[in-house]
């Protein structure tokens, strides 16, 4: 790995960037902030926003020359990215995301491990951070049990290889090598591309010691928007790949076709009489006990907070697991033009 004359290999930040209004300065700002001393860039793919977006951007890189935008013409994630990355100069590649905001010493440590394990990209864990009761709502469901399974890159666990990483920090040679992101991917690109990375005899990285602040949707329906498109591409990704390599993907949707089956058959015996098929009911009144007690432990954020829990839980649930079913089984159309983003 090619290394300035400080010793340090330079780092090319690169990120996708669309409506990002709200979070674009500080996840920008995050990056110029940084304690790490060698040489650096910020290469910014700008889609079409129209809620002023790229006019902040353009204010930010009038100031300080290291900030440069170029156009991203596919619209998309992986489109962005890989725009970002070809524009980019630097050995070292640090993907970021607009609703991102790295801690000072996040490059310096990412880039240490890099080269103490030779591994190909390196990540830590997404600490989800809310500002209103919704916000916090969602972010204690990114890093609940109940929630989004509270995996390592949300809750944290042992240092070592992993099948993933959060965002990542990668050698740009073996990017190269891989062919980049792949752009028919609009969501689960970061897992296809560790796929690739690990089939390839390369090694993807997690350590506890890096961790990002993450910002979550600002309103229900971005949110449901959001688990929807993700869940889709989660099942298509399991369905192009292989089940066996997402087991545990498969319990969402699991849990919501058992809860809606439940709930028509018990019903279907409330109406017709049969006590038999009314003790259905069990199943959706379990899950109804689940999501309040659950709200109940997010209330400790805050009442407002718990009272949104009992909303946002069961969107999360049933957007991400609708949405899977109808990736992995095909029951929807253009899935690439309707989760560009």
């Amino acid at each position: 790995m090619a290394q300035q004359p400080d010793g340090l290999p330079g780092v090319s930040y690169v990120m996708p960037v669309l409506n990002e209004v709200e979070h674009i300065e500080a996840a920008v700002e995050s990056l110029i902030a940084q304690d790490y001393t060698g040489a650096f860039e910020v290469v910014l793919a700008l889609g079409p926003s129209v809620d002023g977006t790229n006019d902040v951007i353009a204010a930010m890189a009038a100031i300080d020359p290291r900030i440069r935008s170029i156009p991203n013409e596919l619209g998309s994630t992986p489109g962005g990215l890989n725009a970002a990355i070809r524009a980019s100069s630097n050995p070292v590649v640090v993907r970021v995301d607009a609703h991102s905001v790295l801690p000072r010493d996040y490059t310096r440590i990412a880039v240490a491990t890099l080269l103490e394990t030779g591994a190909d990209n390196v990540g830590g864990i997404m600490k989800a951070v809310g500002d209103t009761p919704f916000e916090k709502a969602v972010a204690h469901a990114y890093g609940s049990p109940e929630g989004l399974g509270g995996t390592q890159h949300h809750v944290g666990g042992k240092a070592g290889p992993a099948d993933t990483a959060y965002l990542g920090v990668f050698r740009r040679d073996r990017l190269v090598e891989v062919g980049l992101f792949d752009e028919d991917i609009k969501r689960g690109q970061d897992w296809e591309l560790n796929r690739r990375l690990r089939a390839t005899g390369g090694t993807v990285w997690f350590t506890p010691e890096l961790t990002v602040v993450y910002r979550p949707r600002s309103s229900l329906r971005k949110l449901i928007r959001q688990f929807v498109a993700t869940g889709m591409w989660r099942g298509e990704l399991a369905r192009r790949f292989g089940a066996a390599n997402a087991l545990r993907y498969f319990v969402p949707p699991a849990a919501v076709l058992g809860i809606l089956a439940t709930l028509i058959l018990g019903i279907v015996g409330a109406a017709t009489g049969a006590t038999l098929l009314t003790l259905a009911f069990v199943v959706p009144a379990f899950y109804v006990v689940v999501v309040i007690a659950a709200s109940v432990r997010a209330a400790r954020n805050g009442v407002g907070t718990g009272l949104w829990y009992l909303i946002v839980l069961p969107c999360i649930h049933f957007g991400w697991g609708i949405g899977f079913l109808l990736g992995f089984l095909k029951l929807t159309r253009n899935i690439t033009e309707r989760t560009g983003r």
